[in-house]
C-alpha cells in the first residue's frame, strides 16, 4: 500500500493524537530511527522500501545490527522524543516532554501502522528476529479494535 509522506504523517498525528504534524514527525523519526538500529541494514531496507522517502531515510541512516532489550528501545525512543534538537522559534514553543507510558504507546502505533504498509508477512519476519520481549511492541497490530477507532 503506497502512501504520501503527507498522508503517513497524518495518519501518526491522528493515532497519537498530537496537536501538531512536528509532534508526529518527531515521533515516527523516533521510532524509525530506533528500529532502524536493531534489524540489519537488509531488513531496513525492506521496512523502507513501500515508506515515503522522507521517512524512509529514518530506517536507512541507522547504525545497523545493534542488540539491546525492548527497555533499552523504548529508553532510546524516549531519549529521542525528549532530545531537544531544534532551534524552535519562541512562538511555536518547545515541544512537551514524553514519558515512558506515552512513548510505548506510540511505538506500538507506529508499528501497527508499518503493518499496514508492509507487503505480506514483513513485519512478523523483523518480529520474528527480535528478542521475545519485543512481543509487547506488536500489541495493536491483531487488536480487534485499535485505541484510534474508539469513539
Amino acid at each position: 500500500m503506497s502512501t504520501s509522506y503527507t498522508d503517513f504523517i497524518g495518519e501518526v498525528q491522528h493515532r497519537i493524537e498530537a496537536g501538531r504534524r512536528a509532534e508526529a514527525v518527531r515521533t515516527t523519526r523516533a521510532v524509525l530511527e530506533t528500529l532502524g538500529e536493531c534489524v540489519q541494514e537488509g531488513e531496513a531496507t525492506d521496512i523502507a522500501s513501500p515508506l515515503p522517502m522522507e521517512i524512509d531515510r529514518y530506517l536507512l541512516a541507522a547504525d545497523h545490527g545493534q542488540r539491546y532489550d525492548y527497555d533499552e528501545f523504548v529508553d532510546r525512543v524516549v531519549e529521542r522524543l525528549n532530545y531537544d534538537d531544534l532551534a524552535l522559534d519562541s512562538a511555536y514553543g518547545a515541544p512537551s516532554p514524553v514519558d515512558t507510558g506515552e512513548a510505548v504507546y506510540r511505538i506500538k502505533a507506529i508499528t501497527e501502522l508499518l503493518d499496514e504498509h508492509l507487503p505480506g508477512s514483513e513485519l512478523a519476519d523483523i518480529e520474528a528476529q527480535l528478542p521475545d520481549d519485543f512481543g509487547d511492541m506488536f500489541e495493536f497490530i491483531d487488536a480487534e479494535t485499535k485505541p484510534w477507532e474508539e469513539a
